[in-house]
């Protein structure tokens, strides 16, 4: 995984653990890899997972069965949604409008692309 300068690692490793969760591979109620097995795979220490893990459960996107593992929570879905809405709407879509005021770039050039986008990367179409 290759980290941004501009965000903390533990969580970029938030938002790749809901991604998992969202694009459904990690379901909810299923086992998610331990915090070892994380660690390894995305080359981070894995004290680095445990603050991830403990973030998360604190939004109560997942959860720990004392012994067994790390689990995705039921409604990880929902709670992902409104956690990365408000996140996205509070602080990334100001700085995009302003860099669409400012490149005087029209929405509808950005509906096409983002239409482009959805059906290459999730091989749909949108609405």
């Amino acid at each position: 995984m290759d980290f941004r300068d501009k965000q903390a690692i533990y969580l970029q490793i938030a938002d790749y653990v809901c991604e998992k969760i969202l694009l459904e591979q990690w379901p909810p109620g299923e086992r998610i890899p331990s915090v070892r097995d994380l660690g390894m795979e995305l080359e981070v220490n894995p004290n680095t997972v445990v603050r991830t893990y403990d973030f998360l459960q604190q939004k109560n996107i997942i959860f720990n069965k004392r012994g067994i593992g790390y689990f995705a929570a039921e409604d990880a879905r929902d709670r992902i949604l409104a956690y990365r809405r408000d996140q996205f709407l509070e602080t990334e879509l100001p700085v995009f409008f302003r860099t669409l005021y400012l490149l005087d770039i029209d929405l509808k050039e950005i509906e096409q692309r983002y239409e482009a986008f959805i059906k290459v990367e999730f091989n749909e179409t949108t609405p």
